[in-house]
This record gives structure tokens, sequence and C-alpha cells, in this order.
């Protein structure tokens, strides 16, 4: 296994290599001038030129990504033209937002989709089997913005049940910073106070997020439960006398999640490169947000920072499920 994982880790570092060639050709043949849209549109020639130099935009391109990849290389992902910070600064304050958002949506999708498509495997054919399977339909053709805007005006603008956006309430004052996430911290610190609004904060989001996922992983798990079921050693199992619930969790569904799996990984890269909708949807201050108001502006730099950071975070999840077949099935061997 150790042989396997650092054959990942090498792929890996090729493949995000790539990763920066392609995001790098493409902000630069992208339309607009960053160093103008910096300067302002009263700005003239020279100081545009101060930008560009300040910047190294008046370098050839095979220096300035020379100098990317070397800033990488040392932990440097370079200053923002838009607002002068360091990039990487911006990363650490805005992704943790966006990880305890993906995190929450993510492990609601795992447990619902997991419950919901063995309740449907079970009574399949059923009244039951037929609602989960419009709900799971539901899921996947539900525009996200729609879902989100309509949950606002129902739970919180209507009812006043949960908080309409944000990540706290302005009057609460964000737990001590250890984690960064609201969740966490505050359980860590004993504020629980902080604890329960952070997590009416992200319960709307992480249910609009989720639904998809949801849907996805509970009509993948189905389909393998109902395959799981009719297979010969199920039915020596039920000939024993075993009870249905035990054939059920320790047999059934442990051989029917190795695809299931597969799409909870595929959905954290989605929820990742995702979160945007719900971000803008629910003024979540979160990377997503960040990206966007950076694209804006041309300013490249955060763009393929928030590019690199996301795609190391799906190819660890890719690893993570990978090991993760080896736990379900001892049969599995690691090239």
């Amino acid at each position: 296994m150790k042989r396997f994982i650092v054959k990942r880790l090498l792929l890996m570092s090729i493949t995000l290599l790539g990763l920066t060639i392609v995001v790098f050709v493409v902000s630069r043949v992208a339309p607009g001038d960053p160093a103008r849209l910096a300067a302002g549109p009263d700005a003239t020639e020279e100081m545009v030129q101060v930008i560009s130099r300040e910047f190294g935009l008046d370098q050839p391109l095979v220096v300035q990504y020379g100098k990317y990849v070397r800033g990488l290389l040392q932990g440097n992902f370079g200053r923002s033209i838009r607002t002068r910070h360091e990039v990487w600064d911006d990363i650490k304050r805005f992704l943790p937002a966006t990880v305890e958002l993906v995190l929450v949506s993510i492990s609601l999708a795992t447990l619902l989709g997991l419950f919901l498509g063995v309740l449907s495997a079970v009574y399949r054919d059923t009244w039951i089997d037929h609602l989960l399977r419009f709900l799971t339909v539901t899921g996947v053709a539900v525009p996200m913005f729609w879902l989100g805007i309509m949950l606002q005006l129902l739970l919180a603008s209507k009812f006043h049940f949960l908080p309409i956006g944000g990540r706290l309430d302005t009057v609460l004052t964000p737990p001590e910073a250890i984690t960064r996430f609201f969740l966490i911290d505050s359980l860590v610190t004993g504020n629980g106070k902080v604890f329960f609004n952070a997590l009416a904060h992200i319960l709307l989001p992480a249910v609009v997020l989720s639904f998809p996922a949801l849907a996805s992983i509970a009509r993948i798990n189905r389909a393998e439960m109902l395959e799981v079921l009719h297979r010969d050693f199920i039915l020596n199992e039920k000939a024993q006398g075993i009870s249905k619930s035990l054939i059920i969790r320790k047999y059934a569904l442990k051989n029917a999640l190795i695809p299931t799996l597969t799409m909870i990984g595929l959905r954290y890269g989605w929820m990742l490169g995702g979160t945007i909708v719900v971000e803008m949807v629910f003024d979540w201050p979160g990377i997503g947000n960040y990206a966007v108001a950076a694209a804006v502006y041309s300013d490249f730099q955060p763009v393929m920072a928030v590019t690199v950071v996301l795609g190391m975070n799906f190819m660890m999840a890719n690893l993570l499920v990978d090991l993760g077949y080896g736990y379900l099935d001892p049969r599995v061997r690691y090239e």
C-alpha cells in the first residue's frame, strides 16, 4: 500500500502541473487586461505600465509561468492585482468556510442517501420505493439556485425558522480560529451559543448543496443493494435463519458500498467546484465568491490559486476513496 500511495502522489503532482499549465494559459488568453482593470477607467497608459511591471505582466509568458511554478513550490501563490493582498492569506481566510459547508453537505448526503437507498431497495416496487425514486429524480433535476431561493422564502422569510444567509449573526463574535471551522472551534472553546447559531446558518445551504448528491447516492445505492440482495451468499444467509436487518446491515450494505463510495468521492469534488451558486444565494463567505470576484476583474492569481487548491482537494478525496475500497473489500489489491 505504501508503494501505491507514493505512486498516486507522484501522479497527483504531474496532474497538478498539467492543471497549472491549462489554467495559466486560459487566464492569459482570456479577454481583459488585469493591469488596466486594476488601474481604473481614468488611469493613464503610464500607470497601467507601472502595474504591469510591478506584477511581471510585461514579461514573456514562459518567464511568468516559470516564476509562478517556482512560487508554488515555495508555498507562494502571488499577490492579488485587485486587492494587493497575498493570495495565500485570502485562501486561508475563505477556504475553511467552503470546506466546512462541503463537509457538512457530503455527510448529510451520504447518511441520508445510504438510508434512502437501502429503504428503497428493501421495499422495492412499493409506494415507499416509488416515492423515494420520485424524490431522487427531483433532486437531480431541480436547480440549486431555485431550491435555495424557495427555502429562503419559506423557512427563513415566512416562518423565520432559520437565518436567510451568512455564516454567523453579525452581533456574535466568531470563535477562536483553531481550525477555522466555526462548528468545531465553537465546540472546542465551549461556546454553545456560537455553535448553535453557526449550525442554524449552515443548515439551509448544506441542504441545498447536498440535495443533488443525496439523490445520486440514493439511486446508485438502491441499484447495488438490489443486485447484492439476489446473490447466492445472501440467499444462503436467509436460509440459515439470520435476521433480515442483520443481513442488510452486516453483509448486503457493505458489499453495495464500493460503487456508492465512488459516487461519494465524485460528488465531493463536484461540491467543491459547485459551491459558488449556493454561496451567492446564501451570501456564504467562501472561496467560490472570492474566485468569482477575482474572475470579474481578470485577477488571474487568485483564480489560479483557487483552481490548484480545489484540484488538490479533489485528488486527495479520490485517493481516500481508493484506500476505502480495501477496507470494504479485503480482496482489493494495491499495485
